[in-house]
């Protein structure tokens, strides 16, 4: 039989349930029971079946889509999180729109426009800055922020838990003889850039470990940032035994001073926040400290799924925890 023609009776045949079934499993329906929905997932999964959306979206109002607003999406932590956007989306009937903002405010207002005029029955942003009074444009759409919160405006949100994930390392780097800190930090409007600090700061105070003002620097984080901060470190009079660095991108660009500068510095132990491609290869990398993106974005869609189906509960703000690799 051809995937690719199938029918929602079918599916429900080769399911042994009925074709109302299907409809509630791809609506999400909590009334369905776990191995029923499962059942017909595998069936759906397996047979390549398609809803017809234009139908789907004539029966119930909506149009079965939902935006996604990210900076960009070159960066393998934003795709990685629209990974588990999309699976979770898939899985229940959704189609997805991905916009990027260009890491501007008034491009992401205009794609939030876009969004509005396409009438997604929700969005899920990782939000440019720290401002989000244009988020409203959404009106009554449903919205999910990821990654970073912002000011003026309320919505549900998922974040990794930046503060203790930072907190963590800073104190198993303390526990290996670490004496001596210099920091790497993004923007400090950010979010997870100011958790990221306040965990490594209070990792310090905590364990008694003094702070040189002058080995605290913050960036953007992004690659340029990371190698001139880096450089500024490493040039100072007294360069310090441990560097925590808050972004995959700023280590990318410490990495690459490390490796320009060509000889060895074996006293050297980087703090990485951030498990993406080739971090653990870097020179002089001694934690890495992961972010769980596909299960961020998978959260992030279930929680917009809910409001969509109309859950009018308290605004949450989601933290989920980060995991830590020793390589020494």
């Amino acid at each position: 039989m051809n995937k690719k023609s199938i029918t929602v009776k079918e599916v429900a045949a080769r399911a042994g349930v009925s074709t109302a079934t299907i409809s509630r499993v791809l609506n999400g329906d909590p009334k369905v029971r776990p191995e029923t929905a499962e059942k017909v997932q595998k069936v759906i999964k397996e047979s390549g079946y398609r809803m017809n959306q234009t139908a789907r979206s004539l029966k119930t109002s909506r149009t079965h889509s939902v935006g996604i607003v990210a900076p960009e999406f070159k960066n393998d932590f934003f795709m990685s999180i629209v990974t588990g956007i999309e699976e979770t989306l898939k899985n229940r009937g959704y189609s997805v729109i991905l916009c990027s903002s260009q890491e501007s405010t008034a491009e992401e207002k205009e794609r939030l426009k876009l969004l509005k005029e396409k009438n997604v029955d929700g969005t899920i942003i990782i939000p440019g800055s720290s401002s989000g009074k244009h988020f409203r444009l959404m009106g009554e759409t449903p919205v999910v922020l990821v990654d970073r919160l912002v000011r003026d405006f309320r919505s549900d949100a998922v974040l990794s838990d930046n503060f203790q994930g930072s907190y963590d390392a800073v104190r198993s780097a303390v526990d290996k003889g670490a004496a001596r800190f210099g920091f790497l930090g993004g923007d400090m409007d950010l979010t997870s850039a100011r958790e990221r600090y306040d965990g490594f700061m209070q990792a310090c105070g905590d364990t008694g470990t003094a702070i040189d003002r002058n080995l605290i620097l913050f960036g953007d984080y992004h690659e340029d940032s990371g190698y001139e901060l880096m450089k500024k470190l490493m040039e100072s009079p007294e360069p310090p035994g441990y560097i925590f660095i808050s972004n995959y991108f700023m280590h990318l660009g410490a990495a690459r001073y490390l490796l320009e500068a060509g000889r060895d510095f074996p006293g050297l132990h980087i703090i990485s926040f951030d498990d993406l491609p080739l971090a653990s290869f870097f020179p002089c990398i001694s934690i890495i400290i992961a972010q769980p993106m596909v299960a961020i974005g998978s959260k992030a869609a279930e929680l917009l799924l809910d409001r969509i189906k109309g859950d009018k509960g308290e605004v949450q703000t989601v933290r989920l925890p980060t995991s830590m690799r020793l390589l020494e």
